[in-house]
């Protein structure tokens, strides 16, 4: 079943597979580095304890947040396709 609502080809079912998987992988270590640069200093020196607390808190916000823009962004990107190799032209014999 080719054409409009028909299956998709393998190609185009393996392609969306690795990007999910890229957008994953990527907005988790993205979400990590921010909880780290965030987080990070109250939990590795001695601070007040109303400053530790307030890092922690806004690096557990920050980090889903991060992470549900990058995956987003991502497969934004991904669905918007390819982009002809010579602006303009919009089939292979002009």
């Amino acid at each position: 079943m080719d054409g409009y609502g028909g299956r998709r080809h393998k190609a185009e079912q393996d392609a969306m597979i690795v990007e999910i998987g890229y957008a994953l992988v990527s907005a988790v270590f993205v979400a990590g580095v921010v909880f780290g640069a965030v987080a990070g200093p109250a939990l590795l020196f001695d601070l007040p304890d109303l400053l530790s607390r307030l890092l922690l808190l806004v690096g557990v916000t920050l980090a889903p947040i991060v992470f549900v823009v990058r995956v987003v962004s991502v497969m934004v990107r991904f669905r918007r396709g390819a982009q002809p190799s010579q602006p303009g032209r919009t089939s292979p014999d002009s």
